[in-house]
């Protein structure tokens, strides 16, 4: 028998690129035909394993009607909770989306992975993508790894990524185009889709022309917020300035009440969309047999909600809705769970609802699983904000938020350019300059010193620092404690100066390309079998045979004479490599 001969292939395939207009073009089209799609064909027969989809909606807190809020018109959300359970006391590990989907993505805090930073793919100073430790792996990778179909619909955004589609380790995916969906699995396949909601992403808080002619891009993101509401902006029914409750840290102005109305709006389309996928699910037969997660990135596109630390920024619903013959027991339709959640529970939830073993190395834990302690607290990050560098931490245990500032001569409400097309913004801080403000309403334009302390039952708002109150001395040291003790558990990259993170993860000044993987044959009578060698300790590998569809390496694959296989490695944060290629004599 001849020994089985390791050969490393010529490359055939440079790794992807895709320009960030091609992306915006992708998520045009893409983010819309999840709700208008309705010409794919039922796939028959159930499978053994729950079909997953997760929804995410774009910097949202609460505002549904099943979660309390009286001025929210959310149908969908409100039946989709009523045949499932709500999530009271769930919190994002970030005020704004990339690193909280970096955090999701892994089911690891972000600052643990150098993901922290808003956001990687446009920092000032050069743009980089994250590296996180080689061990860590994208949880629908998991899946993918276990069987699953997977599928993104939207923004990736994970920081190892760019916010487009195409951007990021290929190996995360089956399909990560924008388009198709479960249609495109193989009849029997389980499968898990993500799929993004940008209707109600900051942006679409802006004016309708942008800020033109001051700044052409986001004059072509209304362009974008317009298609994103295309076929539903008729079921809008416009909500009234005057009816919205305005916070205390907010001046009750016009502009402030329009935009809090507008969101309201947003989320009415928003929910349309939400709708008909469901309706979808429904008239091709799935709905028995998948379970729909529905939840939002972060807390409200609004200024001092987005971006921040308070529970604005990082307080978001969750629902889940099973069918009734996978719904676990003691889960009744309709049941509020106040529960702690961390976003970096979510993975290994999920991950568990498909009977996939927990790795090591996640911070999260499964929440629906009843022996587990639960947890006490939740701890959430923020770094730098686009062109300002900051480092803040928080604890929170369920009454009590602590946050710690790096910077403590910083205020939440600096300058920033993306932020300032918001006409609340503006309107805000021009009542600021001309002292109208109440101390209350001053706080986001004012240092916040190096620690505060917020008694979240009494003060929801989170306007008065309790940490010089006497009162509330046993309880700061007790938060103290709990933030050191998270510190000693979690890496923190981001005590790292961002300069100094980015040459660690690109030490000659560029991105590391994964090396391409090499074979090992076995020659068999008829064929071959063929084992992939990884090229990076853990790096993940895709192949395909004959020109197909790219296909997670998981085992050696048993080839017939005369097929030709190609494979691909990736290594998170790393281009991914150009492709080997073999044909079995």
């Amino acid at each position: 028998m001849r020994r089985p001969s390791v050969m490393r292939a010529r490359s055939t395939e440079r790794p992807r690129r895709l320009a960030a207009v091609l992306g915006l073009l992708v998520l045009l089209t893409g983010a819309t035909a999840l709700a208008a799609d309705t010409s794919t064909q039922p796939v028959p027969g159930p499978s053994p394993r729950p079909n997953i989809l997760l929804l995410v909606a774009e910097d949202l807190s609460p505002r549904v009607g099943a979660f309390g809020d009286p001025l929210a018109r959310t149908p969908h959300l409100d039946r989709l909770a009523a045949e499932g359970v709500r999530y009271t006391r769930v919190f994002t590990t970030a005020g704004v989306c990339a690193p909280s989907r970096a955090a999701l993505i892994l089911g690891r805090h972000q600052n643990a992975t150098g993901s922290g930073h808003m956001r990687t793919a446009s920092r000032p100073d050069g743009a980089y993508t994250s590296v996180p430790p080689m061990d860590a792996k994208a949880f629908p990778e998991l899946l993918r790894a276990a069987g699953y179909f997977t599928y993104q619909q939207g923004k990736l955004d994970y920081q190892f990524s760019g916010p487009f589609p195409g951007s990021g380790p290929p190996s995360i995916w089956d399909v990560e185009d924008g388009s198709g969906g479960w249609s495109d699995r193989d009849a029997g396949r389980p499968f898990f889709g993500m799929v993004n909601f940008m209707v109600t992403h900051e942006s679409g808080l802006f004016p309708p022309l942008g800020t033109w002619p001051r700044s052409g891009l986001h004059f072509v993101m209304q362009l974008a917020q317009a298609w994103y509401r295309r076929g539903f902006s008729d079921r809008v029914v416009p909500t009234d300035p005057e009816a919205v409750v305005v916070p205390a840290y907010y001046p009750d102005l016009p502009e402030i009440r329009r935009d809090i109305a507008r969101q309201y709006d947003n989320v009415q389309v928003m929910d349309a969309q939400v709708g008909a996928l469901l309706d979808r699910l429904e008239d091709e037969g799935l709905a028995d047999s998948t379970i729909v997660i529905w939840t939002t990135d972060h807390g409200d596109g609004l200024p001092r909600a987005k971006r921040e630390l308070f529970h604005a920024g990082i307080h978001v619903p969750l629902i889940i809705r099973w069918p009734d013959a996978l719904r676990p027991t003691g889960l009744e339709p309709g049941s509020v769970d106040d529960q702690l959640i961390s976003f970096v529970d979510l993975a290994a939830t999920i991950l568990c609802i498909a009977g996939v073993s927990l790795p090591a190395g996640l911070h999260g834990r499964d929440f629906l699983d009843p022996t587990a302690p639960p947890r006490s607290f939740v701890y959430a990050a923020r770094d730098r904000i686009d062109e300002w560098t900051d480092r803040q931490r928080a604890v929170f245990d369920g009454r009590f938020k602590y946050i710690r500032s790096f910077y403590p001569d910083l205020p939440a409400g600096m300058y920033l350019a993306f932020r300032e097309h918001l006409g609340s913004m503006r309107a805000w801080r021009a009542a600021h300059e001309r002292g109208e403000l109440s101390p209350a309403e001053r706080l986001f334009f004012e240092p916040p010193g190096e620690e505060q302390l917020y008694d979240l039952l009494r003060d929801p708002d989170e306007v008065s620092n309790r940490v010089h109150d006497p009162d509330y001395a046993p309880i700061l040291e007790r938060m103290r404690r709990a933030y050191a003790g998270f510190t000693e558990r979690v890496p923190d990259l981001g005590a790292i100066p961002e300069a100094d993170l980015v040459a660690r993860f690109r030490p000659d000044g560029r991105q590391p390309i994964t090396p391409p993987p090499a074979f090992t044959i076995d020659p068999a009578p008829g064929g071959a079998t063929l084992t992939i060698l990884p090229p990076e300790p853990m790096a993940s590998i895709e192949y395909r045979v004959g020109g197909g569809r790219w296909q997670l390496y998981t085992r050696p694959i048993r080839l017939a004479g005369g097929e030709r296989v190609e494979a691909r490695a990736v290594r998170y944060g790393w281009a991914t490599s150009e492709s080997s290629a073999y044909r079995v004599p």
